[in-house]
């Protein structure tokens, strides 16, 4: 597992903040969705902004940023809450392997590459696969189950 991780700086944080207000009361901006997981350490349910990513059924989920604190929870406690607060969604998570990932990024940066080009560590939606492989340890994807 690499422990890579791109903090996002002061004014990302506040849009975030922003956006996932807006997720979490239901409004979405360019496909937003809110996940929410138990801390590992806290117990306390944490929110995050997430780019929901539907392949062939199974619903996905990247975090370009690397090892976040919320991949750390997510990976610690298997299910999370999807959706906006008065209409959430439980589902499992677990973690696609490296093997798997290269479709699923590809996807993931075709659809939102114009937001997330500044932490996928130089790749397109026009990267091939063995820049895809290469890339994929840094970048965590995990797939949603039913609860």
């Amino acid at each position: 597992m690499n422990t890579h991780y791109q903090e996002p700086n002061r004014a990302m944080r506040a849009a975030n903040t922003v956006v996932r207000w807006l997720a979490e009361s239901g409004i979405s901006i360019a496909g937003t969705s809110a996940l929410r997981v138990r801390g590992r350490t806290s117990g306390k349910q944490r929110s995050v902004v997430i780019n929901l990513l539907t392949v062939d059924g199974v619903d996905y989920v990247v975090a370009p940023r690397g090892n976040t604190q919320w991949v750390r929870n997510v990976r610690a406690a298997g299910v999370v809450d999807t959706g906006p607060r008065w209409r959430s969604r439980r589902a499992t998570i677990h973690e696609v392997g490296d093997d798997a990932k290269p479709e699923i990024l590809r996807r993931y940066l075709a659809r939102w590459y114009w937001q997330v080009k500044g932490f996928v560590g130089g790749l397109t939606p026009e990267s091939g696969d063995d820049e895809l492989r290469a890339a994929s340890d840094r970048i965590p994807v995990f797939a949603l189950g039913a609860a």
